[in-house]
């Protein structure tokens, strides 16, 4: 079960890179795009420049009556024209976008990232239920005159669990920070800083069956049973 987690984990963090190098090639390509529209924007400029200084000397030596006429339209026509021009096709633009399949790569990213916080939040909630409502009543209950259970009962039923627990928190801290950048993420660095923290686990696994047999011979004595059933 570790060693799957430890894969997940890999999974995500190739992910991770995967997506990022997706987004590196995909801004590149638009800064590529950006610097050939605007060499066409200045082409058509230097163009448009030429025409109309032919079309006024043309306009000038054989203006009709039509002409004087278009020539009175409002401008504010022509402004009208312009931006709903400029309006379609910047809606075009974000309709493509939106179908692209980078797009639909980042809506899964940000979907995998809101659901993984959301796990974690509720993680770090249960091993904080688990240390404040069992581990430190236990803890302060070996440490009176008359213990029900001692410090090594406590100690082998729960572990490390205060570890774990201080662990995650500053992994959700780390997580909840990096959400306030949102929609640019970066969470490699921290799996980073996770992974080499997997031994912690391992002993924690490796102690689950023999936590589980000190906590049922802790509850066979009606002092500590009492005691449990009070948290």
């Amino acid at each position: 079960e570790l060693e799957q987690k430890y894969l997940h984990l890999l999974q995500i963090v190739e992910s991770e890179k995967t997506a990022k190098y997706q987004y590196m090639k995909q801004c590149e390509e638009q800064a590529e795009e950006i610097a050939k529209l605007r060499t066409e924007l200045c082409t058509m400029k230097k163009d448009y420049k030429r025409r109309r200084f032919i079309h006024s000397r043309t306009i000038s030596e054989y203006e009709s009556e039509e002409l004087r006429k278009i020539k009175k339209v409002p401008q504010n026509v022509q402004s009208f024209l312009r931006g709903w021009l400029c309006r379609r096709r910047w809606k075009s633009i974000v309709q493509e976008y939106i179908n692209s399949p980078h797009a639909e790569s980042m809506r899964k990213r940000n979907s995998v990232v809101f659901n993984m916080v959301e796990c974690e939040e509720e993680y770090v909630s249960h091993l904080s239920t688990l240390v404040t409502c069992f581990l430190r009543p236990l803890r302060m209950a070996a440490s009176s005159k008359k213990p029900c259970i001692i410090h090594e009962d406590v100690n082998s039923i729960f572990l490390n669990s205060e570890t774990l627990l201080f662990l995650h928190q500053i992994f959700l801290k780390g997580l909840t920070a990096r959400m306030g950048n949102w929609p640019k993420l970066v969470l490699g660095d921290l799996f980073d800083m996770l992974l080499p923290m997997l031994s912690i686990y391992q002993e924690y696994v490796r102690n689950h069956h023999y936590s589980l047999q000190v906590l049922t011979e802790c509850k066979q004595r009606f002092e500590c049973n009492q005691l449990l059933l009070r948290h």
